[in-house]
């Protein structure tokens, strides 16, 4: 992993946080957003979830099709219903966009492009569509976003599906779409680094977001 350095103004703090529940995050995610001031440096937090259900503001019950042991968590995102669990790589984007003159669809656009930017590395040719966020390859969906906007900030972020058990995703309509089908990394190649997607898509992110030198850019951590 990159060694830290000094901080500097345009500096990202990247935290690697391991396997988490999700409530204690979310709420991590909202103090932070909450306390953050004009000088607070953006971070970005990697980590996987223990399998539960997220359902968006404006999500749609009826998109949960069966239940099971996994908890449905309302929450304060955007979007409709998605799953997250072990194998999935979050990213957990808290960028001042208004510090950076930066709209919500832009930064939309932006964490998109970072996600087909690192399956390029691999070879695999995605897009994004304006109509349904997220990352597709064809016509499946191999990555997810939802954001919330608050004081000028942005938290939640994107999900990238690695190498998980995908079943659950039958008992959803995903992102609220019938029959939509989900797919991951591990189906296109051989073996997954997990440690390496976290560096290539926060490469990626940072220079997207507009750093040009994201190797001087992004200060690693572990934890809180």
């Amino acid at each position: 992993m990159p060694e830290p350095h000094t901080l500097e103004p345009a500096t990202i703090i990247v935290r690697t946080l391991g396997l988490q529940a999700y409530e204690p995050i979310w709420q991590a995610m909202l103090d932070f957003t909450e306390q953050r001031n004009p000088d607070t440096h953006d971070e970005i937090w990697l980590l996987e979830h223990h399998p539960v259900f997220t359902l968006g503001r404006n999500g749609k019950k009826e998109h949960i099709l069966s239940t099971s042991d996994i908890p449905v968590i309302p929450i304060d995102r955007g979007g409709q219903v998605t799953y997250h669990g072990p194998g999935q790589l979050i990213a957990y984007l808290l960028i001042d966009i208004k510090r950076q003159g930066m709209g919500v669809r832009h930064l939309v656009s932006q964490i998109e492009q970072s996600i087909i930017d690192t399956l390029a590395e691999y070879d695999l040719q995605a897009s994004a569509r304006r109509e349904a966020p997220g990352v597709y390859i064809n016509e499946a969906k191999i990555a997810a976003l939802g954001l919330r906007i608050k004081k000028g900030c942005s938290f939640h972020g994107l999900s990238l599906n690695l190498n998980m058990d995908l079943s659950p995703f039958k008992q959803i309509n995903p992102c609220g779409y019938k029959n939509l089908e989900v797919v991951q990394l591990c189906d296109y190649i051989e073996k997954v680094n997990p440690q390496l997607l976290q560096q290539q898509l926060t490469f990626h992110l940072a220079r997207n977001l507009g750093h040009s030198a994201p190797e001087k850019t992004l200060v690693w951590k572990e934890g809180l």
